[in-house]
C-alpha cells in the first residue's frame, strides 16, 4: 500500500509554490504541486490555488522547513 499525500501549504502564485517545492527538494523531500496551471489561468484567489503536497510521513518536517524559511525572510 502506498502512503498518501497531504497538503501542507497553498499558494495563490504558482511561482511561489515552485520555489517552496524546490526548497523541500533541497532537503530531500519530494513535493507535488496540484492545481498549479489553474493558478496561472484564473485570477480569483479562491479559484487560483496551488496545493503543495508531500508524503504524510514527511509532512511535519516539510512544514517546519517552510516555517523556518518564512521566519528567515521576515
Amino acid at each position: 500500500m502506498s502512503e498518501k499525500l497531504v497538503t501542507i501549504a497553498q499558494f495563490a502564485d504558482s511561482s511561489e509554490a515552485s520555489l517552496a517545492q524546490q526548497l523541500l527538494a533541497d532537503f530531500g523531500i519530494k513535493a507535488v504541486l496540484v492545481g498549479q496551471h489553474a493558478a496561472d489561468v484564473y485570477t480569483l484567489p479562491s479559484i487560483a490555488v496551488t496545493d503543495l503536497q508531500v508524503l504524510e510521513s514527511q509532512a511535519q518536517q516539510a512544514r517546519e522547513i517552510l516555517e523556518s524559511q518564512k521566519k528567515q525572510e521576515n
